[in-house]
């Protein structure tokens, strides 16, 4: 089974400096209907202007990850942690009892493009903490990814949940199949181009939940990139 959640009818924030599509329910924007897939709760695609971002601010219990698209991308948190991410790069932050951060577009000239996914943890009260790593390479190389999981295997970042998250770049006329691990349940995002999955077309921006399926099939009817959700 199939559901398509179409790029037109995201939910949209717009504030000159900002221009954010979110997934499911977010901030101001309430969808009943949209509140997120199994664990995963947010997902927004950003892109924010030069000399502007997101002040500091608190989260908790919440896994925080944040893939670059483009441009670079400045954080800075209430632990000491001070970075800079670059496109390809990704950040998976656990919130867990508390953590303040800000996300900042240091350049003079040139937007950041980026997706932010917020994952439901397995567990509350843990400690907060913050890795990142560049994907650039292995992303460029073709197939999937694996960018963030709860046993940090193959080379991905940690997160507090039973879930995985894989970015793919896809040439025209690829076919890709993933296994699904852990239950029945998948996100495909497509974060550019248009692919097929489950023989619906999916065009930049859209995305679609997938259950009661063993595996996922995504064929690329142009050059793609796109993220996969492994959910339980």
């Amino acid at each position: 089974m199939i559901e398509v959640r179409a790029s037109e009818d995201r939910g949209t924030t717009q504030l000159g400096w900002l221009d954010g599509r979110h997934t499911f329910a977010f901030g101001g924007y309430a969808d009943p209907t949209f509140r997120g897939f199994r664990s995963l709760r947010v997902l927004n695609e950003d892109r924010l202007q030069p000399g502007f971002g997101f002040g500091m601010h608190p989260h908790r219990d919440m896994e925080i990850v944040t893939y670059v698209l483009s441009g670079e991308l400045s954080h800075e948190d209430d632990t000491g942690t001070s970075s800079v991410l670059a496109a390809g790069d990704v950040q998976a932050m656990s919130a867990g009892t508390g953590i303040v951060h800000g996300e900042f577009n240091r350049s003079a000239d040139a937007a950041v493009h980026l997706f932010q996914i917020w994952i439901e943890p397995d567990r509350s009260g843990a400690a907060p903490r913050y890795a990142e790593k560049s994907f650039r390479d292995a992303l460029a190389a073709g197939g999937l990814t694996l960018l963030a999981s709860r046993d940090a295997r193959d080379g991905s970042l940690e997160i507090h949940q039973d879930a995985d998250i894989y970015g793919a770049s896809m040439r025209t006329g690829d076919e890709m199949e993933h296994s699904l691990l852990r239950g029945e349940h998948a996100w495909v995002q497509v974060v550019s181009g248009s692919v097929t999955v489950a023989s619906v077309d999916l065009g930049e921006g859209d995305g679609a939940a997938i259950s009661a399926e063993s595996k996922v099939i995504v064929r690329s009817r142009a050059d793609s990139q796109i993220l996969l959700f492994d959910l339980a």
